[in-house]
Order: C-alpha cells, then sequence, then structure tokens
C-alpha cells in the first residue's frame, strides 16, 4: 500500500493594518504577489489596528490633518514619504492620489465593516476596496453611506450593513482585538504575523514574505 504524504501545511498569516495607511496598502500587495508566487496554502486574516484613534468620529479635512501632523514647510517628512509612494504604487497597480483626499475619518466604522467582511471571507476584497475608496477615488470612508456602498460592491447587504454602522454593533469586539495587539507590541504597520510565531513590519517587498513563508511552512501553528 502506499504511503500517504501529508497534506501541506496551511500557513496563517494575520495582517494588522488601518485604512488610512498607505504603506499597508503597498506592503499587502508585495505580500499577495509573494503568496502567489510561493504556491502555498496561506489563509489571510485581517487585523485592526488604529493610527489615530482621537480622530473625531465625523473626520477631519485631510489637509489640515496632515499639516498639524507634518507641518507645511519644506522639511515635512511626508512630502519625501508621498513621493516615494507615488512612484512604488503603479508597479503594484496602486494609483496613490494624495491631494485630492477630502478627509482624514475616524476608521473604526471601516474596521467595523472589515470584520464583518472577514466572517464571510470576502477580507482581502473588502480591504482593497476600502483602500482604493480613499486613496485613489477620493471617498471618505468614515461615511456610512460610502461604507454601506462598499459593501453593497462585496456582495453584502448594504442596507443591514449602514444599519449596523449606525449602532454599536461589535465595536466593543473591535476595540479588543486594538488592545490585543497593541499589547502583542504592534506599533507599526502593516505587521505581519506568520503562524503566531514570528512577524514582519513595514511594507517589505517580495522576497523578504518568500523567505518567511517558507520558514512559516517549516513550523506550522
Amino acid at each position: 500500500m502506499a504511503k500517504q504524504r501529508n497534506p501541506a501545511p496551511i500557513i496563517h498569516v494575520d495582517i494588522v493594518s488601518d485604512i488610512v495607511c498607505p504603506w499597508c496598502w503597498l506592503g499587502y500587495r508585495y505580500f499577495a504577489q509573494a503568496a502567489k508566487k510561493s504556491g502555498r496554502k496561506i489563509k489571510l486574516s485581517w487585523r485592526p489596528f488604529m493610527l489615530d484613534a482621537s480622530t473625531p468620529k465625523e473626520g477631519v479635512p485631510y489637509k489640515d490633518y496632515m499639516r498639524s501632523k507634518f507641518g507645511d514647510g519644506p522639511s515635512n517628512k511626508f512630502i519625501a514619504m508621498r513621493e516615494h509612494l507615488e512612484s512604488a504604487g503603479p508597479e503594484l497597480g496602486i494609483d496613490f492620489k494624495f491631494s485630492g483626499i477630502p478627509m482624514r475619518p475616524n476608521t473604526m466604522a471601516a474596521h467595523r465593516l472589515m470584520r464583518w467582511a472577514e466572517g464571510q471571507e470576502l477580507g482581502s476584497e473588502a480591504a482593497e476596496a476600502l483602500f482604493q475608496a480613499f486613496f485613489t477615488d477620493h471617498k471618505d470612508v468614515g461615511d456610512i453611506n460610502v461604507l454601506a456602498e462598499i459593501a453593497e460592491s462585496l456582495g453584502m447587504d448594504g442596507e443591514l450593513t449602514a444599519k449596523l454602522l449606525e449602532s454599536d454593533q461589535d465595536e466593543a469586539a473591535v476595540t479588543e482585538e486594538l488592545f490585543f495587539y497593541r499589547d502583542l507590541g504592534v506599533n507599526s504597520v502593516p505587521t505581519f504575523i506568520y503562524n503566531g510565531q514570528f512577524a514582519i513590519q513595514g511594507a517589505q517587498e517580495l522576497q523578504a514574505h518568500l523567505k518567511a513563508i517558507e520558514e512559516a511552512a517549516k513550523h506550522p501553528a
């Protein structure tokens, strides 16, 4: 009787990210490239992080927010970062358009939508739609109507999503996750946690993730 081969292990990856973090979109695209190239079985889960939880629920004008964070003189470090992102994006199919972003939202509502999308195995599709809406299409991803439209575009129930967002449904659960990952030591995003054992931080390129995937395959969760 032929000896049965053990099935290939499933690699579990948690990506801790925030919708208003451009490096998270870039980092996810690098990871996705590596996951496809590796041919491994990978289960990706999206986890919440808020770069600035003090942002008002209704959001603030984007230019005012960025000016308060980085200033508006020639030494503004975000100018250099923005130029790098805008030049790196097209190679990965990303069209960053920072100059036209209208609002800097509080992202709690977007993370709640992400949680519900994850429950329907639509986490990556939801993340892509939210990144696209914010960085390219200049939509306010803190607005309930915008989030309901995004949910509808994913095949979710847009009307139900709007009703849930008008309530505090799952806000406590998202907050609990936020504290969990902060207590775990995650203080910058994106952070990719492989099999709950080790992490890669930042928008690292293809080879870094290929190496991490092979390492994780040797040590299944």
